[in-house]
């Protein structure tokens, strides 16, 4: 028997480091790490010890012999991983010891931004007793999009927030300053007079708008709102979608596109349960959605969800997800994740409908051409694309909402550097670097601020690391700013 990896699996390589026998990949030190969709024990190695499990923060890995009719595909998505990858068993290679950082040579750092970008670059920092980390969020409550971005029907992945409880003794070095926005009354300039050194954790506070005629229509939202609204976000609490038409619809091919698509489709009873803001279940309770269009401009083989929630999505009894087998690629799809996708979408196709079902229905090659109505949406006028050649008309959806979930952006901070074509804070290994490319001394950048916003929840861990390396050698090197006042 051997241990799987599921659906919530955050990718934070806590199980890799577990494992006995190293047989989870790809580990941190390899190269699809940064963009696996989740990780994978080998069920030829796995000596059933139940480590990773035990060391999995979301509790993501389950016995195979556990496994549930929705988990149970699971099974051959990890198996499948080693078909098409020769990997080995092998351990997480030991980095030569870091010299620690110690009272006698204290560093206080501020941290922008309570995510998870934050907390990791906030948990390494604080492995040290030297360190102090004063961290600043703008809301008030903490935990970015764990709290406001994770669907509340995802209970286990908003559980990564348990691994930020910080111990009795980096507790005392660590403070979360709550309502404090960067920018209005604290500036770059003074997080820099009071602390050796800055990380900017802010993410990608802004969306991709929609640039199509009737687009600014009342009824057109966006992802983070939506989302933020059905998280009772602070921002987006007064929302107030109109879901009045039996159609909803949702632009983008991404993870955040099914998500939102999911609630809508999800009888209200059934998230009565989970973490859903009160106002947001009221609404929904009134709902008269029963379908929701999901519009992607490219083909399946294409799409950017990721294959966990799309098994996820389809092991959903109360809902139809459909599939029309002509949007389906004939040809060979290389790309072993892509081409995993297609084939579940291809079973999906040939799924019959469940009589009073809700439905999700996935049109590939379509992109919307116009928002209609007169005050508020009434439809979107959409067209067929193709590969090749021009565009074939569609046809019009009617419906009462469209939400875009077509990617987002990160927001300029007022004295830092930022790279208007990639939306992020240029960097070096996490040095935030001016327009000549040198590092600007005692300024860092971690998480979807300085990568753009690719990764699941656990590539924020690497990626923090990476940058509080940079901060700790440059503080071995004497290489920072020093602070007016202790």
């Amino acid at each position: 028997m051997a241990y799987v990896i599921t659906q919530n699996c955050c990718n934070d390589a806590s199980c890799v480091a577990a494992c006995p026998v190293g047989c989870i990949h790809p580990t941190p030190e390899e190269p699809g790490f940064a963009t696996a969709e989740l990780l994978h024990i080998d069920p030829a190695t796995c000596i059933d010890c139940g480590a990773c499990a035990d060391a999995c923060p979301v509790d993501a890995i389950r016995p195979e012999t556990a496994l549930t009719a929705a988990t149970r595909p699971f099974a051959s998505v990890n198996a499948g991983y080693y078909r098409d990858n020769s990997a080995p068993p092998s351990f997480i290679r030991m980095r030569p010891p870091t010299g620690l950082v110690t009272t006698a040579t204290p560093l206080n750092v501020a941290v922008v931004g309570s995510g998870a970008a934050g907390f990791y670059s906030a948990a390494a920092l604080l492995r040290h007793p030297g360190i102090r980390v004063e961290m600043y969020e703008k809301l008030s409550v903490p935990y970015g999009l764990v709290r406001h971005g994770v669907a509340p029907d995802h209970p286990a992945t908003k559980r990564v927030v348990d691994r930020f409880d910080f111990g009795p003794g980096k507790r005392a070095r660590f403070r979360l300053r709550l309502g404090v926005e960067i920018g209005a009354e604290t500036g770059h300039a003074d997080l820099l007079a009071r602390h050796d050194a800055v990380i900017y954790a802010t993410g990608a506070a802004d969306h991709n708008r929609l640039t199509i005629p009737g687009a600014t229509l009342p009824g057109v939202c966006y992802a983070d709102a939506f989302a933020g609204w059905y998280n009772d976000h602070p921002a987006h609490r007064s929302l107030a979608p109109n879901l009045s038409a039996r159609r909803a619809v949702v632009v983008g091919n991404g993870n955040v596109a099914l998500d939102i698509s999911r609630v809508l489709a999800t009888e209200p009873h059934r998230l009565a349960a989970t973490t859903i803001a009160g106002h947001a279940l009221n609404t929904l309770r009134r709902s008269a959605v029963e379908e929701v269009v999901v519009l992607g401009r490219r083909g399946p083989e294409h799409t950017r969800f990721t294959v966990p929630e799309l098994v996820g999505l389809l092991e959903r009894p109360d809902i139809d997800v459909i599939v029309d087998p002509a949007d389906l690629p004939a040809r060979h799809i290389p790309d072993r994740v892509a081409r995993t996708r297609v084939e579940l979408l291809a079973e999906a196709a040939t799924r019959p409908p469940v009589p009073g079902n809700r439905r999700i229905v996935l049109r590939f090659h379509t992109a919307p051409t116009a928002v209609l109505g007169s005050g508020a949406v009434s439809g979107v006028r959409t067209e067929r694309t193709t590969h090749d050649g021009p565009p074939n008309p569609d046809a019009m959806i009617d419906t009462s909402i469209v939400v875009a979930a077509i990617g987002f952006r990160g927001r300029p901070i007022a004295g830092v550097a930022f790279d208007p074509h990639t939306h992020t804070i240029p960097h070096s290994g996490g040095r935030v670097v001016d327009s000549t490319g040198m590092p600007v001394t005692g300024v860092y950048a971690a998480g979807w601020i300085k990568r753009g916003p690719t990764g699941v929840i656990g590539t924020n861990r690497t990626c923090a690391e990476e940058t509080v390396a940079s901060l700790l050698a440059d503080h071995r090197a004497g290489m920072r700013p020093e602070p007016a006042r202790r």
